[in-house]
């Protein structure tokens, strides 16, 4: 009798379709779990612009709970989240009884099962913040090299397909900086839009680099393969559940940025404010 398939779940922090997600999907390639294993990719239904500050944060939070919500009445055997801020995963362990990974902790843990230091190779340094939030919560900055940025801003969609030849020389001279300067001896991706230059990098470095989507996905498998699950001492269930109101909320949030006003940054909403104040005066 064949064994039945598990399902992962991986939550991809921003909407999405077609090539954009087919990017996203193609981390999966880059790890062989085995045949019993199998991956669905479901994006939010609507997010932020990126993932560079507290507002972000929170909205990343909210658009990543709402869309991991029904993970384990779907079917699904755990959870992974695309996006190394662990965005919702404190949420979702909260009220789900099935394994709720994020790439942030896993890659960090996983490096300083490798070496001593880490260090963080970054597209761009206004992500900073993700780490901190995630090293503050675990409590390791002595065990931080530092980061090496090519200050590049990414790609939410393309990530880094088709501008390969300019950008992975750029990560390996950042890289190299890590080793010698920051003293690095593991590195990781700042990003799982990154995995695309793990293959290039992990032939040109003389220390392991870690991608973190692939990372996510082996720590669920054995999580799955132990029996174990986050602790409901640490992540207790809520008293009650507004599950209803989560999901009309991100709905009605994905049907006006598609038919209604746009994201406004913060001049544009600055003005607007102003305005606003002329116009009561």
């Amino acid at each position: 009798m064949a064994l039945k398939k598990k399902k992962i779940l991986v939550l991809v922090p921003f909407p999405m379709t077609g090539e954009a997600l087919g990017m996203r999907v193609a981390q999966s390639k880059q790890i062989d779990l085995g045949p019993d294993l199998e991956f669905h990719y479901r994006p939010v239904k609507w997010a932020g612009t990126n993932f560079v500050g507290p507002y972000d944060y929170v909205l990343g939070d909210f658009s990543i709970l709402e869309a991991g919500l029904t993970a384990q009445e779907d079917g699904f055997d755990a959870v992974c989240i695309d996006t190394m801020s662990d965005s919702g995963v404190a949420a979702l362990r909260a009220v789900l009884d099935i394994p709720v990974i994020g790439p942030g902790r896993t890659t960090i843990l996983t490096a300083l099962m490798l070496g001593d230091k880490f260090g963080m190779l970054v597209m761009w340094e206004r992500w900073l913040g993700l780490y901190k939030k995630v090293m503050d919560e675990l409590g390791i900055w002595q065990k931080y090299a530092g980061f090496q940025s090519i200050n590049h801003p990414p790609d939410r969609f393309s990530l880094l397909g088709g501008s390969e030849k300019k950008i992975f020389p750029l990560l390996e001279k950042a890289s190299w900086k890590l080793i010698e300067e920051n003293r690095a001896d593991v590195i990781i991706l700042g990003s799982t839009s990154m995995h695309q230059a793990h293959a290039y990098l992990s032939k040109k470095l003389p220390v392991p680099v870690i991608s973190p989507g692939p990372t996510s996905y082996a720590m669920a498998l054995t999580m799955l393969n132990l029996g174990l699950k986050q602790s409901r001492k640490a992540y207790p269930a809520p008293v009650a559940r507004s599950d209803v109101y989560v999901h009309a909320m991100l709905e009605h949030a994905a049907k006006q940025a598609k038919s209604g006003p746009k994201m406004v940054g913060a001049e544009g909403l600055k003005k607007k404010v102003a305005g606003k104040r002329r116009g009561k005066r």
